[in-house]
């Protein structure tokens, strides 16, 4: 079969690759229909994450049908339309037991694409499927349904329920690039009094605009300055970073109201300056976190009854066999206006980003 291949940083090539066999009982093997590539990815091809073995196939999104299963598998079968969590969940430890799957102990976590081969290929093996697969609805599009493998349960348990958003709350979003595109799609269904999107990229407000912000505001034209105008000089109730990037985090930290709350959802690969000589009297909580997945069952509830906006930030559709040429547009999104890129599936033409 193909896959797409990192072979260290800024080397990678879709290529063949040896076929997935079940190794454990608790394994599936899945068909790859439709996949999208996510910030991380790019974070991987840069270095940023060096666990990532030279080798290893790349990819965490996924939706395709089930082909085989261990003997030790019992809640899907071959021929099951499913969603591949970017999440793997061995169901017995500790932290599986509290929903903490992101920091399973058992040999789960996030490991596709990551410490195992993961989506971005033909066949994928998924470990500890009975939790780590989720049926789909017959009536959810794929192109909509890989967006809740990663990016939307991620915006909304590291962003939006670590940062405690509540009604009447004023919500900050740094970076409304995928991330916090959904960051900002799931705050609205809390009710906040405003919601306020900040960037460098004309298009990505016009897109947060779309999705439900109140104020759109340039990342260079001094936004703290904004958010206490409209706040009285208070700050922000939530703030949320989801850039990855020591400036943004640091962005965060005077945009918030004393008592409030930032949520780092941002992938960062440079260390970042905690300034406590100024934080240290404002009684914040300051959360970081990989998404655990726990909310997947009802987003995908959502989406199938239509309560969530995936199908609007997809803005470049690929064949499977183009995956070079869809990384290479992702990467690239200041020129390509790219919010995210799914393979397979349905196919359409390129478009450009959706404009208000």
């Amino acid at each position: 079969m193909k896959g797409f291949v990192f072979h260290g940083p800024g080397q990678s090539a879709w290529e063949d690759v040896p076929d997935p066999a079940i190794k454990e009982p608790t394994d599936a093997i899945v068909r790859v229909d439709t996949v999208s590539i996510c910030g991380t990815d790019l974070h991987i091809l840069k270095g940023d994450v060096p666990e990532v073995r030279p080798g290893t196939v790349l990819g965490h999104e996924a939706v395709g049908e089930v082909v085989e299963i261990g003997s030790d598998v019992h809640t899907t079968q071959p021929g099951d339309r499913v969603l591949v969590s970017c999440i793997t969940a061995c169901g017995r430890c500790g932290y599986c037991w509290e929903r903490t799957y992101g920091q399973c102990r058992g040999g789960g976590g996030w490991i596709l694409g990551h410490l195992i081969d993961g989506t971005h290929a033909e066949y994928v093996r998924v470990p500890y499927a009975d939790l780590s697969v989720h049926a789909l609805p017959g009536a959810l599009d794929s192109k909509d349904a890989v967006l809740l493998a990663d990016i939307f349960p991620t915006a909304y348990e590291v962003g939006v329920l670590n940062g405690h958003v509540r009604p009447g709350d004023t919500v900050a979003v740094v970076g409304a690039g995928p991330i916090g595109l959904a960051a900002i799609a799931t705050a609205r269904l809390f009710a906040p009094e405003r919601i306020i999107a900040v960037d460098l990229m004309p298009a990505r407000l016009d897109a947060a605009k779309q999705l439900g912000a109140d104020v759109l505001a340039d990342a260079r034209e001094t936004p703290e300055q904004l958010i206490a105008d409209l706040t009285d000089g208070l700050g922000a109730d939530v703030v949320m970073e989801a850039v990855g990037a020591p400036e943004s985090f640091e962005m965060c930290t005077r945009m918030v109201r004393p008592g409030g709350h930032v949520a780092n959802i941002g992938v960062h690969g440079k260390p970042v300056t905690l300034h406590l000589e100024d934080l240290w009297i404002k009684n914040l909580t300051i959360t970081t976190g990989l998404v655990d997945t726990y909310s997947t069952p009802t987003l995908l509830r959502m989406a199938a009854a239509g309560r969530l906006p995936t199908s609007s930030l997809v803005t470049h559709s690929f064949p499977l066999d183009q995956m070079e040429e869809a990384y290479d547009v992702f990467a690239r999104a200041a020129d390509t206006g790219a919010l995210k890129v799914v393979l397979g599936g349905e196919q359409h033409e390129v478009v450009a980003v959706r404009a208000a």
